[in-house]
């Protein structure tokens, strides 16, 4: 099974939560999505993949949040989706995708069941 990781090197909990994949002998995929910007379609797959509140999977405290005078609770799917897509750093990070599930490390011991 493919592990990916949805990385910011510059945040701690996506530091740990690679360091916690490795501990565990995992090699994840590491995928640097400032680098590598996710398309719409890709945010869509993560929020069906992470399950639960679209709105879990959007940073509402970012300046690029802000500037859309919105409330993350009001969007809807595909507005999620379309301004992680225009805004990479809007992402909530890491999000740890194995096999047909995710889950988003924070703490980063939440993703540990996905290892099951």
């Amino acid at each position: 099974m493919t592990v990916t990781i949805w990385h910011n090197p510059r945040c701690s909990k996506s530091r740990q939560t690679l360091e916690l994949l490795r501990k565990k002998g995992v090699t994840p995929v590491v995928r640097e999505y400032l680098k590598e910007p996710p398309s719409k379609a890709e945010v869509e797959t993560l929020i069906d993949l992470v399950g639960g509140d679209p709105a879990e999977l959007i940073r509402d405290g970012e300046a690029e949040f802000k500037a859309l005078k919105k409330n993350a609770r009001e969007l809807g799917r595909s507005d999620i989706a379309r301004a992680i897509a225009a805004h990479p750093i809007l992402l909530q990070r890491p999000i740890v995708v194995a096999g047909k599930r995710a889950a988003i490390g924070r703490p980063p011991e939440a993703v540990l069941p996905l290892l099951k």
